[in-house]
């Protein structure tokens, strides 16, 4: 067995994630599920919830620290970590 460098990850991302740590709410019709959002993007975002919570595929967002309500599509799963896409931004400000 050779040891071989490991060959350097690609980055596949095509928008500049920033790191953050904002509590939100996926609104279901069910209820809301408590999570957390790791990074976003105005394209999507990385949540986190607890483990053996089920969320649907396509789901309201609400984040309370924007003031901002999502509608989002799930495109990854791993574990307690979701990948999701933004497709519109209600405002929930009042003027």
């Amino acid at each position: 067995m050779t040891d071989k460098p490991s060959e350097p990850l690609v980055e596949r991302r095509t928008h500049l994630r920033e790191v953050v740590l904002k509590e939100a709410f996926i609104i279901t019709q069910n209820g809301e599920i408590g999570c957390a959002v790791r990074n976003q993007h105005e394209h999507g975002a990385e949540l986190r919830v607890a483990a053996g919570v089920e969320v649907p595929n396509t789901f309201r967002l609400r984040v309370p620290l924007d003031g901002a309500n999502y509608r989002a599509e799930v495109r990854w799963r791993k574990g307690e970590r979701l990948g999701i896409q933004i497709h519109s931004n209600f405002s929930l400000k009042v003027t």
